[in-house]
């Protein structure tokens, strides 16, 4: 099974910057897309970032312009640059498979953006 690891996270004032990274125990990324998502407290998880087996990347609404997601193969490691971070940022975010998760999600690694 596909073991996922993140990190990164960390406490940022807003409008400060965070690259997240995520490492595969696998060769994945060709075959698969991978997704950043993130947790908020009390919410529920959303997917933020894609990047599909073929490159192609999509972001929600809420990080458009602000937000980027890239993979490196040759390391097996995913990438989210994060600009002009705002409080409502603020979540644990995770790497796994977009579309369809694994059912075994990582530990995720913790964003919080406050003055």
């Amino acid at each position: 099974q596909v073991q996922l690891v993140e990190s990164g996270g960390g406490l940022v004032q807003p409008g400060g910057s965070l690259r997240l990274s995520c490492a595969a125990s696998a060769s994945i990324f060709s075959m698969y897309g991978m997704g950043w998502y993130r947790q908020a407290p009390g919410k529920q998880r959303d997917l933020v970032a894609r990047i599909s087996s073929g490159g192609t990347t999509r972001l929600a609404d809420s990080v458009k312009g602000r937000f980027s997601i890239s993979r490196d193969t040759a390391k097996n490691t995913v990438y989210l640059q994060m600009n002009s971070l705002k409080p409502e940022d603020t979540a644990v975010y995770y790497c796994n498979r977009s579309p369809d998760p694994f059912g075994s999600w990582g530990q995720g690694t913790q964003v919080t953006v406050s003055s």
